[in-house]
């Protein structure tokens, strides 16, 4: 099996320099497999490039069998655009993303691996050991329901393998679904919503998605791009936003899309009433991408077998 890791990168230098040498580590405690790893930085304007160099030079001389590739976009992006790019250069059939503030333990390899014996498993997650205000929260296994109109997402507990979506964070894919899926759906730029998406879509097509407890990374959220370069207020106009697109571009159950409009004007009233701005620039940001939501969603309709409601099922 060739597995390709691919790592988006924005301003992560530190990471960087702390997290690649522990992902070479990784890969070279798994044997059965030939591997390359894929750096993307989305034009950072701190010192990544300087380490990334760096580190190809040092980590080339130890790990002669790993292919390092450093692949540069000449303006920001966004993850989404990054991410699709680092994958379009994988050769892999199996693809690992892992964000530059994950740090895999050793041993994550081969229980994450296993499920693609099954030609049907798109995705399969890890269990994220999510460093939060001095805690660990356990992460990686997603669940949802449908409230007041929109897809509620929240964290599941891990003891079960089912999940509704897989991090792109810490997460390995098909790359032949990936493609057919059409990746990350760039609407998401700059972040939030687009693994969500991309998984909801993919079980949707009948694909399996899963999660993998004893898979395990450590996940340094408040280290990352996010919380350094958005203020709390863009990061929940874009939030907003990313959740109208979901539901405009995703749902084709009549009943929810109903549910939706009758929802609508309470949304509007309760932030009103709550002085939360943000939900109204979320809303309009989304408005003026509907033609762009309306084409993206008649390309993934093509694929949908499954109804909304048949996605949920099982899962909490």
């Amino acid at each position: 099996m060739s597995i390709s890791i691919v790592i988006p990168n924005y301003n992560g230098e530190e990471l960087l320099k702390k997290n690649l040498p522990k992902v070479f580590d990784m890969i070279s405690s798994y044997k059965d497999g030939d591997f390359e790893i894929i750096v993307t930085d989305d034009c950072s304007i701190d010192n990544s490039l300087i380490v990334l160099n760096a580190l190809k030079s040092k980590m080339s001389s130890i790990y002669k069998n790993i292919n390092f590739k450093i692949v540069r976009n000449e303006k920001n992006l966004g993850f989404s655009s990054n991410v699709n790019k680092g994958i379009k250069e994988a050769k892999g059939e199996i693809v690992i993303l892992l964000n530059s503030d994950v740090i895999p333990e050793k041993g994550s390899l081969n229980p994450l691996l296993k499920h693609f014996e099954d030609p049907e498993v798109f995705a399969v997650g890890s269990m994220d050991k999510s460093i939060e205000s001095g805690k660990v929260v356990l992460r990686g296994r997603g669940i949802g329901k449908w409230q007041r109109g929109f897809l509620v997402h929240s964290r599941g507990e891990v003891n079960k393998l089912s999940t509704l979506w897989v991090s792109c964070g810490s997460g390995a894919f098909r790359k032949s679904i990936w493609d057919k899926l059409g990746g990350l759906d760039t609407l998401y730029n700059p972040f939030y919503w687009e693994d969500i998406d991309l998984s909801y879509r993919a079980l949707k097509s009948g694909y399996k998605i899963l999660f993998e407890p004893k898979s395990i990374v450590l996940h340094e959220h408040e280290k990352g791009a996010i919380k350094s370069s958005y203020t709390s207020s863009q990061v929940k106009r874009i939030a907003y936003r990313n959740q109208f697109i979901f539901v405009w571009k995703n749902t084709t159950d009549l009943d929810l899309q109903l549910l939706h409009l009758f929802w609508f004007p309470y949304h509007l009233a309760k932030a009103l009433v709550r002085r939360d701005w943000n939900f109204f620039v979320g809303f309009f940001k989304a408005f003026i991408l509907l033609p762009k939501i309306i084409k993206s969603r008649f390309r993934s309709k093509k694929l949908f077998i499954k109804k909304d409601q048949e996605i949920l099922i099982g899962l909490n």
